[in-house]
């Protein structure tokens, strides 16, 4: 298999049908629910004619990634490390409910930019953006290691409004009645806190459930904890979101990682709900999953004890808030949020 013939598992109908140029476009059609089932190679596509088959293995190849380890929590939580081409490994997960409902977490980037203090990923740097393909192909991965998916989340390794092009891309492959089918109410995106690309997903789409990881609205926290931040200025990503929701955005989740004696104080919750109004949030915090060698921090980061979430879930009520706490699944195999990148690369 030559790595230099174009990889189709990420290209979307229109753009598949141009490729497979002088073919028919209903053979682009045929092809795309091929690759959506999970065929692997043109010479298990049976509807083909045989001369089709052979010109298609001499253009093309249907995927590029390649599964490497997997593991399984006492949760259920399978984490998946997959190979790219060019030797960089990146990881994706699927999370199972109480139900068996399982979703996928998704990456759309080797390491990350953002160097959240908190994210593991975070401490690897930044390798490179994903294709639309290697991100299409972590779903069918996952799916083929653990089952049908019902929901998405672009919350595994990078910043997926970094890389917007090749996630809208892949996000139109997923949502394609022909192709994988998944309905916008089942994928969700988080983002850092990218205002242009936030105004940008609201000019040109997909239409995506969409999450911030603000973790903390003290604009001098937030710029020490994640250094991103200093570039995107609580004020303006407010000013997104309220375009994001004037343009047919529906309600916005705000992501606040708890770092025990770092944001959980009152003035934090007041910060928090001060952000919020005029928007329509609900804000869903997320104990610190911890990891080994976490960068340095002044107080050092610690795991919020079980009485401060719930005293400061308690504190946001109180000042008018809808809020959620995350269920902890996946900790015990560094599959939680924030402990992805444990790759060698």
């Amino acid at each position: 298999m030559k790595a230099d013939k174009p990889v189709l598992a990420g290209l979307p109908c229109d753009e598949l049908t141009q490729a497979l140029a002088p073919l028919p476009r209903y053979r682009s059609i045929q092809i795309l629910k091929w690759i959506a089932r999970g065929t692997q190679t043109f010479d298990e596509m049976s509807n083909l004619p045989l001369t089709v088959r052979a010109e298609l293995n001499e253009r093309f190849r249907v995927r590029s990634c390649a599964p490497g380890t997997s593991v399984t929590g006492p949760d259920g939580t399978v984490k998946l490390r997959i190979s790219l081409e060019d030797g960089v490994t990146v990881e994706a997960v699927l999370l199972s409910d109480d139900k068996n409902r399982k979703t996928a977490c998704l990456s759309t980037q080797a390491g990350c930019p953002a160097g959240c203090v908190f994210c593991k990923t975070g401490a690897m740097g930044f390798l490179r953006n994903l294709s639309s393909a290697e991100i299409v192909e972590q779903f069918l991965l996952l799916r083929e290691t653990g089952g049908e998916i019902s929901n998405i989340v672009i919350m595994g390794m990078g910043e997926p409004l970094l890389n917007l092009d090749e996630l809208r891309r892949a996000l139109s492959v997923i949502r394609d009645p022909g192709g994988l089918g998944l309905s916008k109410r089942r994928i969700t995106v988080s983002t850092c806190g990218i205002s242009e690309g936030i105004i940008d997903l609201a000019d040109k789409g997909p239409d995506v459930r969409l999450a911030v990881s603000l973790t903390t609205a003290d604009e001098g926290l937030r710029e020490r904890l994640m250094p991103i931040s200093r570039g995107q200025k609580l004020g303006a990503i407010k000013d997104a979101l309220a375009y994001f929701q004037k343009s047919g955005g529906g309600r916005v989740t705000l992501e606040a990682v708890l770092l025990g004696g770092i944001n959980t104080r009152q003035r934090d919750a007041q910060a928090l709900a001060d952000f919020s109004r005029g928007l329509d949030v609900v804000v869903n915090l997320i104990p610190w999953n911890s990891f080994e060698n976490p960068p340095a921090f002044t107080p050092a980061l610690r795991e919020p004890e079980r009485g401060e979430t719930a005293d400061f879930k308690n504190r946001l009520e109180s000042l008018g808030m809808k809020v959620t706490c995350r269920l902890r699944r996946g900790s015990g195999i560094s599959g939680a949020c924030g402990q992805l990148g444990g790759t060698e690369h």
